[in-house]
Order: C-alpha cells, then structure tokens, then sequence
C-alpha cells in the first residue's frame, strides 16, 4: 500500500513537471513592437541606475520592455544584425540595442551623433546595459 502512493505521488508529480515544462517551452514570444514600454527613460539615467546598484537596477528593468532616448555613438552589423550604441554621460559604459531583423533593414539610415528613441527588451548589465529585439521609435 506504501509503495502505491509513492509510485502514484512520484507520477503525478511528472505529469505535473511535463505539463510546466511544456507551458514554459511554448510560451509566446514578446513582439515589442506591439507592447507598450514598461519604463521610458534616457540612456544615461538607466545605465547610472546599473552602475550605481545593480541588484535594485535589474529587479526594475531586468526583462521589461524599456523606451530609451540617446544620442547613437556607433552603428554596426553583425551577422546580419544591427547594431545600435546610444551614449551615455559615462565614458566607460552605453546602451547597446540589438535591433530586429526588420529594423537592422534599417540600420543605413542612422547615422553617429543621430537622436533616437529605440524599444527593446532589457537583458541585463555587462559594463552596458543590453536592450534584446530592439525597434526605432523615433528619429530625429
């Protein structure tokens, strides 16, 4: 009898992993573009938030769609993908936009000292902050 309810406890508690695990697996990703910013801020507050306390800083912005205003330091590409760097008052630290396939079409159309308002999703803070599936608001 003892060893029915641990075999069916034991079962239950896969069935109940798998289930979990599937809904995590298959969860819609975020298309930025149709949700609205979670935070608006400019490019120097949010990496002096990061570089001032860290922990605070990612509980506030860590995976939330983030509205940043900054003027573009450097564009690139890299493998296909563009690449925007918007300045900060640090010397030392930026804000790194990974663009989307769509808005990296766009990426010859911004130029260095450009204003832009960019959209993406904060992954966290390595000397910069890193915004992942980034699109251009606005430029001006």
């Amino acid at each position: 009898m003892k060893a029915k309810k641990i075999i069916l406890s034991i079962l239950i508690l896969a069935v109940l992993g798998s289930i979990i695990a599937y809904k995590i697996y298959n969860k819609p990703h975020i298309n930025v573009a149709d949700e609205n910013a979670d935070i608006t801020i400019s490019a120097s507050t949010i990496l002096a938030d990061f570089s001032s306390d860290e922990t605070t800083a990612n509980k506030k912005y860590l995976e939330k769609i983030i509205q940043v205003k900054g003027q573009v330091s450097d564009v690139s590409l890299s493998n296909g993908k563009g690449i925007v760097t918007l300045q900060t008052d640090d010397d030392f630290g930026s804000v790194i936009c990974h663009l989307t396939d769509k808005e990296s079409t766009k990426i010859s159309e911004i130029s260095k000292g450009q204003e832009l308002i960019i959209k993406g999703i904060c992954t966290g803070f390595l000397m910069d902050v890193i915004l992942v599936k980034s699109i251009i608001i606005n430029q001006q």
